[in-house]
């Protein structure tokens, strides 16, 4: 259903971005990623990593490193997929936001909710 690829939205080494290799239907299920949590008093330590790039927000007292293609979508404020965090399971599960064409590349947005338009945090810090 996905493929990584060079991405052209990324301009970071790397470049990578999740591609749907079939037409995904709006609300299907794309991927589901497990979860590595941790404290966010440890954070300081991911944060001299490149890892810390990939974090995402794992409750109020965690954060999370994601397994799988959880760390490779790209961000987008008009993205094609949403997720969910499964506490229960562990798990970040992405779905279709709107329905995605093979070869689209497979977005979200990286505050966490789909029409949430408020600066990222990386762009905050280079200003």
């Amino acid at each position: 259903m996905v493929e990584i690829k060079t991405s052209t939205l990324s301009n970071g080494e790397l470049n990578r971005g999740v591609f749907a290799t079939r037409d995904i239907e709006k609300g299907e299920l794309i991927h589901e990623a497990p979860v590595l949590p941790y404290p966010n008093a440890e954070h300081e330590f991911i944060e001299k990593t490149l890892l810390a790039d990939y974090a995402f927000e794992y409750g109020k007292n965690h954060s999370a490193i994601l397994l799988g293609y959880g760390m490779l979508f790209n961000h987008s404020y008009e993205p094609n997929a949403n997720y969910e965090i499964s506490f229960e399971d562990h798990t970040f599960k992405f779905f279709a936001y709107t329905n995605i064409t093979a070869g689209e590349e497979i977005l979200i947005n990286y505050n966490g909710e789909v029409d949430d338009n408020d600066p990222l945090w990386f762009n905050e810090e280079n200003n």
